[in-house]
């Protein structure tokens, strides 16, 4: 039986779970970078892990959705493969320029940025440049590391995938979300060794977690946390 409980997600991230006597179902509410998550009496932490693997999309929707900032004039991404800026122009009609690692938004004069449908379509074009990016340098970053400590792949290919950074297949298919290119080099790194190690181990036992320990200088478990301060989104 649980009273309260604090479980931790690898995507979702931290979930607070609390006994209240009148409930009658499980009720999850999102608030900042917690998922409160309100129980009967009675339910089992393995119950809760359950809901939580049911509604998982739900969930996830719903982080981003609250943790999205408004992406205006003032918004910017600058990191060390992707930089962003939105300026604004004279012009009536939006504008973007893109090279490898770089994109500028010139805006109309009087752009509504509290528009949804702006949001939306500034989201899409910004995502597109993202994969643009990524297929340039995750798959050359990808050969090269699996040269390096000889893991070989079946093929590559990036998605958006807002769920997880990367998957390996039983078959040695790597899929990679372009959101990878908003993290730091070395967390790149990580990810893609990581998909590596499941070419030969192809679950999280402790001999995966050797070898992937053996190409980090036994960082892997340090790299994993670091990498949950961060997000498949922007």
């Amino acid at each position: 039986m649980m009273t309260e409980h604090i479980l931790e997600d690898e995507e979702l991230g931290r979930l607070a779970v609390r006994v209240n006597a009148r409930a009658r179902r499980l009720t999850f509410r999102t608030r900042g970078d917690v998922i409160h998550v309100t129980v009967p009496p009675g339910t089992t932490v393995a119950e809760v892990r359950n809901a939580v693997e049911q509604l998982r999309s739900r969930l996830r929707a719903a982080r981003q959705r609250q943790s999205r900032p408004l992406i205006d004039l003032d918004y910017r991404i600058d990191t060390e493969f992707f930089k962003l800026s939105l300026v604004r122009g004279e012009r009536a009609r939006f504008l973007s320029r893109s090279e490898l690692g770089e994109m500028q938004i010139v805006c109309p004069p009087d752009a509504d940025f509290r528009d949804k449908e702006l949001q939306a379509w500034l989201r899409k074009v910004i995502e597109e440049a993202l994969r643009r990016n990524a297929k340039i340098i995750l798959p050359p970053r990808l050969y090269a590391l699996s040269l390096q400590y000889g893991l070989s792949y079946k093929s590559v290919k990036i998605n958006s995938s807002s769920g997880r950074w990367g998957s390996c297949s039983a078959s040695g298919n790597i899929n990679l979300s372009y959101f990878l290119v908003l993290l730091p080099r070395h967390l790149i790194d990580y990810v893609l060794l990581h998909e590596l190690a499941h070419t030969r181990e192809m679950n999280h036992g402790e001999r995966f977690w050797a070898l992937l320990d053996s190409m980090t200088g036994n960082r892997a478990q340090a790299l994993r946390c670091e990498l949950r301060k961060y997000r498949t989104d922007f």
